[in-house]
């Protein structure tokens, strides 16, 4: 049977972990770092697993019939491999959306209960209780429902929020207020007090929240990004934030990573940053998913859906 090449830039001990929770779970494949390959087994591969892999070691692989991806977003991977590149999937992961909607609701509630104020107040040694609101008094927008934002829509109703989901296509989610296109999105801005962003990085979602848009937005609303960096303009949300239009917001992505030190969002007290963890991959889950997909395909020659390269995603 041909080897699996595993192609990643992480260090040799990362990779280590991740081929030994692959193997685990494919314990009849060979699955091989690349930079262990022979150059007969590099010939061979038919199948790549990938971590923000190298493109020039892809392109090394020349008989690869399929690549399947360990995260869910896919940008860089289409953006340097490009519209010849083999068939790609993307890791699509229960445990993924578990944890992703889990985020989106704890913050929500940091917001909903007033913690950047809190925190403020500590720095000044303020003892003030201030007024409290439901969960029901509040509306999040969702910015995207794939599977992320369709289970984080569901988490924040049962959490008793008034939830609106915006996609570029009508989608119907039972229970949820859903809207769609540029009308949608302005309707969605206009009526919350949280908007919660998890829309793929695309063309057409690059700078999707500026200063036009921001000046939408409910005054004194706030903002979480779990998305990506490039979605929001940063000189129009700092903008935004200083002017009051909006109250706060909860980054975890952003355009470079890691943040650099110069970044004037360390230190906004309007702005709570987060170093990329609102949705960890879970090794053990991934590995299942993986060995699942390649187990199929070895069985009867079926992918899993595939990475739409005109639209990104």
């Amino acid at each position: 049977m041909p080897p699996i090449a595993f192609v990643s830039r992480s260090d040799a001990a990362s990779e280590a972990v991740w081929i030994d929770a692959l193997c685990a779970a494919l314990p009849q494949e060979a699955i091989i770092s690349f930079s262990a390959m022979s150059d007969d087994e590099k010939q061979r591969a038919e199948i790549a697993v990938v971590a923000n892999p190298d493109p020039e070691h892809i392109a090394a692989l020349p008989n690869l019939k399929w690549v399947h991806s360990l995260w869910a977003g896919v940008e860089r991977l289409v953006a340097e491999l490009g519209p010849k590149a083999p068939p790609l999937v993307r890791l699509t992961d229960p445990e993924l959306s578990r944890v992703m909607s889990e985020a989106v609701l704890a913050w929500s509630y940091y917001l909903q209960r007033d913690m950047p104020a809190y925190r403020k107040q500590q720095q000044h040694r303020v003892w003030q209780e201030l007024e409290y609101r439901q969960p029901s008094e509040m509306t999040v927008g969702l910015i995207g429902l794939g599977e992320l934002g369709a289970a984080s829509a569901r988490k924040l109703k049962d959490a008793g929020f008034n939830v609106i989901g915006w996609s570029r296509s009508m989608k119907s989610l039972a229970g949820i207020e859903t809207v769609a296109g540029d009308e949608g999105l302005n309707t969605m801005l206009q009526r919350s007090d949280i908007v919660v962003c998890l829309v793929p990085l695309t063309e057409q979602t690059r700078g999707l929240l500026n200063a036009s848009r921001f000046r939408i937005m409910k005054k004194g609303a706030s903002l979480i990004n779990f998305a990506r960096g490039p979605i929001i303009v940063t000189d129009d949300l700092l903008d935004a934030l200083d002017s009051g239009q909006l109250a706060h917001a909860v980054l975890d992505v952003f355009e470079v990573e890691p943040l650099p030190d110069n970044s004037a969002f360390w230190d906004h007290e309007k702005v709570t940053v987060l170093p990329h963890i609102s949705g960890p991959t879970s090794r053990e889950s991934s590995a299942r998913i993986v060995a699942g997909n390649i187990r199929n395909w070895r069985q009867n020659g079926t992918l899993p859906p595939t990475v739409d390269i005109q639209r990104g995603y």
